[in-house]
C-alpha cells in the first residue's frame, strides 16, 4: 500500500480536540514531548491551540493514521481577532502561571523566565496583516507526502476564502539548511534568529525563521511549483 493511502487529511472536528492537544504536547520540544522543558501540559496546549480550536476551527485540519489523530495544521485568517485574543490570553496565562509557579520544577521556571525576559527579543518579526499557520506531526506521519497534502489542503481552503498570502514561523537547526523544504515549495524566508530556550537540553543551535508564501490560483498553476 502506498503512503498516500495510509494517512488521511481532513477537517478538524470537535471530537478531535483532546487528541490534537496531545499531539501539541508530544511535539512541543523540537518534535518531542514538551515535558522536560515545561511540565504544565494543560497550559502549554491552551496557549498554542486555544484560540484556533475555539475561534477558527474551520481553519484547522488533522492527519489521521490507523484511525488516530497523529498530526495537525491550525491557522488563522482573522488577523485582528487573533491579535486581540493574543493580548487577552497573555493576561490570562500570566495569572495562571503565577498561581502555579511555586509548584513548578526548575526547568519549567526557566522556560517561563525565557518567555518573560528573552522571547520578545529572540522571536523574529512576522507580518502583522496576513494569516499564519502552525504544523505539528508525530513520527508515524512525519513525511514530505503528509506535509505537502496537509498544506495544499489548507492553502486551497484559504484561497477559497479570498486569502492570498500566508506566513509561518519554522524551527530549524544549523542556520538555513532546515529551510530548504519550505523554499522548495515556494516560501520566501523573511528573517531568522537564534532561540536560546533549549540550550540546556541540546548541543545544537536552534533557529526560528519567518517564511511567507503567495497563494496562487490552482487552475493557473499548482499551489506548489513543480521541481
Amino acid at each position: 500500500m502506498s503512503e498516500a493511502k495510509e494517512f488521511q487529511v481532513r477537517k478538524y472536528r470537535a471530537a478531535d480536540r483532546d487528541a490534537l492537544r496531545a499531539v501539541c504536547c508530544e511535539t512541543g520540544f523540537l518534535g518531542n514531548a514538551i515535558d522536560p522543558v515545561f511540565e504544565d501540559r494543560e497550559l502549554f496546549a491552551d496557549f498554542l491551540t486555544g484560540y484556533y480550536l475555539k475561534h477558527e476551527p474551520d481553519s484547522a485540519f488533522v492527519v489521521t493514521k490507523d484511525q488516530r489523530v497523529q498530526g495537525y495544521l491550525i491557522g488563522s485568517s482573522a488577523i485582528q481577532k487573533h491579535q486581540l485574543y493574543s493580548v487577552l490570553q497573555a493576561f490570562s496565562c500570566t495569572g495562571r502561571v503565577l498561581c502555579r509557579y511555586s509548584r513548578y520544577k526548575p526547568e519549567s521556571r526557566r522556560y517561563i523566565h525565557w518567555i518573560l525576559t528573552k522571547a520578545w527579543r529572540e522571536v523574529p518579526a512576522a507580518p502583522r496583516h496576513i494569516g499564519h499557520f502552525h504544523i505539528n506531526l508525530l513520527p508515524p506521519v512525519r513525511s514530505i507526502a503528509v506535509f505537502r497534502e496537509l498544506t495544499e489542503t489548507y492553502f486551497r481552503y484559504l484561497y477559497e476564502q479570498g486569502i492570498r498570502q500566508i506566513h509561518a514561523q519554522v524551527v530549524t537547526f544549523d542556520g538555513r539548511r532546515g529551510l530548504k523544504l519550505f523554499e522548495r515549495y515556494g516560501f520566501k524566508v523573511l528573517n531568522q534568529s537564534e532561540i536560546t530556550k533549549y540550550r540546556q537540553f541540546i548541543d545544537r543551535t536552534v533557529y526560528l525563521s519567518t517564511v511567507v508564501k503567495e497563494l496562487q490560483k490552482e487552475s493557473d498553476r499548482l499551489l506548489y511549483p513543480v521541481k
